[in-house]
């Protein structure tokens, strides 16, 4: 039960006044009060329900289902105990004085917190792409006067309709704010001064509620750099940051598809070091974590995934996917969904000792190996395979293996052996595994299970060099405009690795600035900027046609399949119509 003591002020919202008619709740029950530290500890592991209530402009505009009470009991199911809840506002909210959400809106907004805290998470909900669409403080000729009174009365709203929910319930002002600069950042700097007026003006509990502040682009560098923690204000303050790091290698960039050297794990220790050194005893979250699941290869994946958990959990951060909705949690039939990607995650996050597939990690390879896969060429041989993994203090207990047809089957003794951090698949379970005149393909996945941490779920995958429909393509200034769609027939992993991209006069078509990275990298693509797949074959994006086109010159693609290997590529040619 709420009372409203309904009072005309006059707000002044950093010198501007605006006139309205103000209700400041009060809450009939009482609020259990939680320290930061408290809330932080709740959300650990986290999960973000993407592409959902962020969406633009509606929950289901990017292809998920809305959320229902479901959604969270399978979250709870797999093991999460927290909740990011992202939120974007900016199409149910008038653009001018009082800057009225939709009641509708609202409510559903509520209604989705009503069933996350009822399945017993703590949530943390924002404001999320409006970051960019109202509130772009690096935009030019941005209108800051006008962002301060939006903002207001955006989180008075909020916080009026919020205000009498429990302590399960945080509040974090806006989500990886936008601009790089002093300036910009003084100006967030005021939003969120401007937010703990609006919520405590709006009444209810929310002067007791837990705040989470983030920097610019919730980049820990900015936080640390320009964030100024609120004085004289009553609510319980954690602070967030975002990782996506190595940026080419989360997103699929330039061909980055290893990761695991001790430098580059060293680099996490680094960046997380740095941000707990510089806030010794205020709680932390990582808001948002994750990386590109369809493109990548799975080894490198999983030992990014642990070794990212485990030193969050080192320096007492609380860790939350970002999940688009479509990788881990929710039921898909995509089949790059990577179920083992999560046990490490969850397992990680408890504190449990990971068992991991070894993989390549020298960035000065020419190939790519990998423990995730018992791969087999097409015509090679049947034999032993053996294959090294990184144990981490467990010990291999049992194997089964699930055909894509056939019966499941715990192996023998006499089918594998394990030999220091070698696991070796004996020849007589290869034989069966990959038959003579099998087609190319996944033939099973191969669990194993360890004495503690995730099991590992290897792919056995038959495979060949994939046949194109055509091997070039003439572009033009009108089928520029569009993708383009070449159909593969896949022999073996129904994915693309990378593309390479050379103009036959031996430039690169993109970012030259790549011939000082490793062999598998230079000239490389960008992953969903240049190049893309689907089941039916790979798909060149309109930004590689084009820029074929003011080239001016005939230019060889080099399509990389998994295993990326010399064997497994597929040469193309872009050529300007003359």
């Amino acid at each position: 039960m709420v009372s409203l003591q309904s009072i005309c002020v006059l707000v002044t919202v950093v010198g501007t006044c605006i006139q309205f008619c103000a209700g400041r709740l009060t809450c009939s029950g009482s609020f259990k009060a939680i320290s930061a530290s408290s809330f932080v500890a709740a959300l650990q592991p986290g999960w973000n329900p993407g592409n959902t209530l962020d969406a633009i402009p509606d929950e289901t505009s990017w292809g998920n289902p809305p959320l229902i009470n479901s959604t969270f009991t399978n979250v709870k199911k797999q093991g999460f105990k927290g909740i990011r809840l992202p939120v974007t506002w900016a199409d149910h909210m008038s653009d001018n004085v009082p800057y009225t959400v939709d009641t509708k809106w609202m409510n559903r907004v509520a209604e989705v917190i009503d069933i996350i805290t009822s399945n017993g998470f703590y949530v943390l909900v924002n404001v999320h792409h409006d970051s960019w669409r109202s509130f772009d403080l690096g935009a030019p000729n941005a209108n800051y006067t006008k962002y301060e009174e939006k903002f207001y009365n955006l989180w008075y709203q909020i916080g009026e309709k919020l205000a009498c929910k429990s302590s399960m319930v945080a509040f974090e002002p806006l989500n990886e704010p936008a601009g790089s600069t002093a300036e910009h950042a003084a100006e967030l700097n005021k939003l969120q001064r401007v937010f703990f007026r609006a919520i405590n003006d709006a009444g209810g509990f929310n002067s007791n509620r837990v705040v989470v502040l983030g920097g610019l682009g919730d980049n820990a560098v900015n936080m640390v750099q320009w964030l100024e923690l609120p004085k004289n204000i009553t609510n319980p303050i954690a602070l967030t940051f975002h990782y996506y790091s190595p940026w080419d290698f989360v997103a699929q960039a330039w061909g980055k598809t290893i990761w695991g050297s001790d430098a580059e794990k060293a680099a996490v220790e680094a960046d997380f070091a740095a941000i707990r050194g510089n806030y010794t005893d205020i709680p932390i979250i990582v808001g948002e974590f994750g990386m590109e699941i369809k493109p990548s290869e799975a080894a490198a994946r999983w030992k990014w995934f642990d070794h990212v958990v485990r030193t969050g959990k080192k320096f007492d951060f609380a860790m939350m996917l970002w999940d688009a909705s479509i990788h881990f949690v929710v039921d898909s039939p995509e089949p790059w969904q990577d179920p083992t990607a999560l046990d490490i995650f969850l397992q990680a996050a408890h504190g449990t000792k990971n068992a991991l597939a070894d993989s390549t990690e020298n960035g000065s390879a020419t190939e790519q190996w990998s423990s995730a896969y018992v791969y087999h060429r097409v015509g090679e041989p049947i034999t032993d395979k053996s294959l090294p993994f990184i144990f981490n203090g467990n010990t291999l207990v049992s194997i089964l293996s699930s055909p894509v047809s056939g019966s499941q089957k715990r192996l023998s003794k006499q089918e594998y052996t394990v030999s220091g951090n070698n696991i070796t698949f004996k020849a007589n379970f290869i034989s069966t595994l990959f038959p003579k005149n099998s087609v190319p393909g996944l033939k099973a996945n191969i669990t194993l299970h360890f004495s503690a941490g995730a099991d590992l779920v290897l792919q056995a995958v038959l495979w060949d060099t994939p046949q194109p429909s055509t091997t070039d393509f003439i572009v033009n200034a009108m089928n520029a405009k569009n993708d383009l769609h070449i159909p593969f027939e896949y022999k073996g992993l129904s994915k693309l690795a990378t593309v390479k991209a050379k103009i036959y006069n031996s430039t690169y078509l993109f970012d030259d600035w790549t011939q000082w990275l490793g062999p598998l990298q230079q000239a490389r693509l960008v992953y969903q900027s240049h190049w893309d797949f689907d089941s039916k074959g790979v798909i060149v994006k309109s930004s590689v046609l084009q820029k074929v086109l003011e080239a001016n010159f005939a230019t060889g693609l080099t399509f990389e399949f998994f295993p990326r290997v010399h064997a497994n590529t597929v040469n193309f040619t872009i050529g300007p119509q003359i």
